[in-house]
């Protein structure tokens, strides 16, 4: 007996030294590192004022439709400002990293004492703030609330802790809010049920559009659902409380209150839909059937778990790990499920109402900025989801016979420029992707990038860009000439590429000789692409270093941003340029210098455009590595720039898994610099026939930023790319690192 109790201590003595920290501490989750803060406040020395990452730090799911979250900024996009002083409320539905502002409906507030029905009469200091993935937590000042929050797909739970005395407890549900400034006061709907229920809705809008165009307006409805009946209850029109139960208006709200003598906890529950009252019940009721907001905050965490959990990574130090899951997680925010629990959706331009069959609907489609990296990255990793939003996009298209620019809640705001839904559905296809209706898929592409005979929203100036080979200057209804003519070349380049593998040879060898139409605005005299007039002169004035980024042919960006986005052709280009040393040459200066902009949008893909020369891959690791250093943090102010629904976010998490999509549509991803010594990613296996790509990176680390070789599968590979089919037939890439260029590969 006296030896098995002494084998037992030696090999509990064992496991503890041995193990580590696994036998004091569970290993930490991909979940555990995110920060949802992470870009919810402008850098000091943010670079041209681009401003912050916009995104939120409030309760949500991947890709759900309804986010609690915090308002502490009537301004921005998010709702949300690190740091501001007052907090207005927690809204229930959000946009992520854009550059305008829409949404926040349904915002309620708990507060003591006497009710108000202002802004700035409920607002509260705050502090304390707490947020993982699904969880939100913060202390009202001076009354002391705790408030707490996390949700489910369709809906979401508060629960607001009171502390005995300050007056009555109250809870108030602002219906005319909304974070869509040029909209306040909202017109807003709202209607007490009973005294544990109340429902409503606001109406958000104005996307992007100011005065340039009618308003896109969209309805939010939603039903809230109370733990405790209210002791009495009231609405409000204007600064005028009543005891009616209806109200319908611009400033309309109502409020539920609670005897105040002692301590109390009250839950809410918020269920949403954009279709109707009736759908925001049947969602509540489907996703809540009780009051048991732990239960609700552990699913909201393990559902985050599981899908960051489809990569996991070995290595790097623990602000690396937080950047990165925290720029996954951000990437896993949108597109948004719109479709209710029983699929109905509001489609296209509000005309009625659908039912996605087969499929879940979608919807906020930032394509200009997605189709990059976001969507890419989808394909590869999340496939499901991914042709949801493809089938989501094609159901659009047959609702008001185009496909989506940017869409917000089924209205169409055609915000910024190209036709970016070609290049998303080219390259589902080309990536091994084709569970969706590919002949309808190439009708949509065909239409918008032929149809002359009627108002092209999606690709104005057409008739310009087929009659003269570009788009000039000052033509109706185009912003920025020559950002537009490069973004239609690209479309043309993944449409000439759809048309291929679907056996349109004839239509592919047109749409290719469309994309090389960049040629036409190539100036040899000041060595740029420059916008054109209509008789085929040079706009002038030119200034290719100017620090304005909406001059005169140019969207967010200006000559330098733009010198190489022709991101299809880079020989080419550098063939105009004098030659590939001149293109490696001016690339490299754009990276000295500043003129390369990381989060934009233009510019994303540029250091790993050294790639496609030999013996200048190591530029682009150089580049790759000091950029994710310099440009991203695990903290507050960790974005650049905006992060325009994930996709700032995915250029980080493309770059420290090694590789990115330089030319979204071709099926290729160049190779950069690894981050992390493993990473092991869990293919699908309903898709793909691998199970996991595993990326080794031996010797990785803050100095060992250039590869040395590279292996696919036990095999030397010397090629600067791999491709979508090296990545889902899964396997081993194995680098090996050094801290010496290699000017040879």
């Amino acid at each position: 007996m006296k030896y098995l109790h002494r084998y037992l201590v030696l090999l509990i003595v064992v496991l503890f030294f041995g193990l580590g920290n696994e036998v004091v501490k569970a290993q930490e989750a991909p979940v555990d590192y995110v920060n949802p803060f992470t870009g919810t406040q402008q850098r000091a020395a943010s670079k041209q004022g681009w401003g912050n990452g916009e995104t939120y730090p409030g309760a949500v799911v991947p890709w759900g439709m309804v986010s609690v979250s915090p308002t502490t900024d009537l301004t921005s996009p998010s709702g949300y400002i690190h740091n501001n002083p007052w907090l207005y409320g927690f809204g229930h539905t959000h946009l992520s990293g854009t550059g305008c502002a829409d949404l926040g409906s349904a915002l309620m507030m708990p507060s003591t004492g006497d009710v108000h029905t202002t802004l700035d009469g409920f607002r509260s200091k705050y502090g304390n703030e707490e947020a993982t993935p699904g969880y939100y937590k913060t202390v009202l000042k001076p009354s002391g609330i705790v408030a707490e929050m996390t949700a489910t797909t369709r809906s979401g739970i508060s629960k607001y802790t009171f502390p005995a005395g300050n007056g009555d407890h109250d809870i108030i549900l602002d219906a005319s809010f909304t974070v869509s400034g040029a909209m306040m006061p909202a017109l807003g709907h709202i209607r007490i049920v009973s005294p544990t229920e109340m429902e409503g809705w606001t109406q958000s809008g104005d996307f992007c559009s100011g005065s340039k165009r009618p308003r896109q307006t969209q309805k939010t409805y939603f039903v809230a659902e109370f733990s405790k009946p209210a002791d009495s209850y009231g609405t409000w029109n204007g600064s005028d409380k009543s005891d009616m139960k209806v109200q319908s208006g611009r400033h309309v709200g109502a409020y539920f209150r609670y005897n105040g003598s002692r301590e109390q906890t009250v839950m809410v529950k918020v269920g949403v839909s954009y279709v109707s009252i009736a759908n925001a019940r049947m969602n509540l009721n489907a996703e809540q059937s009780g009051w048991n907001f732990n239960g609700v905050k552990e699913a909201a965490h393990d559902k985050w778990n599981h899908e960051l959990s489809r990569i996991d990574v070995e290595g790097g130090t623990k602000a690396e790990k937080t950047i990165f899951y925290t720029g996954l997680y951000h990437m896993l925010l949108q597109p948004n499920v719109f479709s209710d629990v029983n699929g109905d959706y509001l489609v296209m331009g509000h005309n009625g109402v659908a039912r996605a069959r087969g499929y879940t609907h979608y919807t906020v489609y930032s394509l200009w900025d997605t189709y990059r990296d976001e969507h890419p990255f989808l394909t590869l990793f999340y496939p499901s989801k991914q042709v949801g939003m493809v089938k989501s996009m094609l159901a659009m298209y047959k609702e008001n016979g185009w496909l989506p620019k940017w869409e917000l809640a089924g209205g169409e705001s055609y915000v910024m420029v190209g036709d970016p839904a070609v290049s998303v559905i080219a390259d589902t296809y080309m990536d091994g992707l084709r569970d969706f209706d590919t002949k309808l898929a190439y009708q949509a592409m065909i239409h918008e990038s032929t149809d002359t005979s009627t108002v092209n929203v999606i690709r104005p100036g057409l008739k310009e860009y087929l009659d003269d080979h570009y788009v000039p200057v000052h033509t109706k209804n185009v912003w920025g000439s020559m950002s537009t003519t490069l973004e239609y070349d690209f479309a043309d380049y993944a449409l000439s590429r759809f048309a291929k593998a679907l056996g349109h040879d004839q239509d592919a060898q047109k749409f290719y000789a469309r994309s090389m139409y960049y040629k036409n605005l190539w100036d040899p005299s000041t060595g740029f692409l420059c916008p054109k007039n209509a008789d085929g002169s040079w706009y002038s004035p030119f200034d290719p270093t100017t620090s304005k980024v909406n001059e005169p042919g140019f969207v967010e960006g200006n000559a330098w941003n733009y010198l190489f986005f022709v991101p299809h052709d880079p020989h080419g280009l550098a063939k105009l340029m004098g030659g590939d040393n001149v293109y490696v040459r001016r690339l490299q200066e754009s990276v000295d210098k500043g003129y390369f902009v990381m989060w934009n949008e233009p510019d994303m893909a540029y250091p790993y455009l050294f790639t496609y020369f030999k013996g200048e891959s190591w530029r682009t690791q150089k580049a790759v590595r000091e950029t994710m250093v310099q440009d991203f943090t695990p903290d507050a102010d960790g974005l650049p720039g905006n992060d325009d629904c994930g996709v700032t976010s995915g250029w980080y998490v493309f770059s420290a898994l090694g590789f990115y999509p330089a030319d979204p549509a071709s099926g290729e991803f160049r190779l950069g610099s690894p981050m992390f010594k493993k990473v092991t990613i869990h293919l699908d296996q309903d898709y793909y026939d691998g199970k996991t790509l595993t990326i080794e990176a031996d010797h990785a680390s803050d100095k060992n930023i250039y590869v040395k070789s590279v292996d696919l599968n036990g095999k030397t590979y010397n090629k600067p790319f791999i491709t979508y089919k090296d990545i889902e037939n899964g396997g081993t890439i194995r680098f090996q690192m050094t801290d010496r260029p290699d000017k040879k590969r």
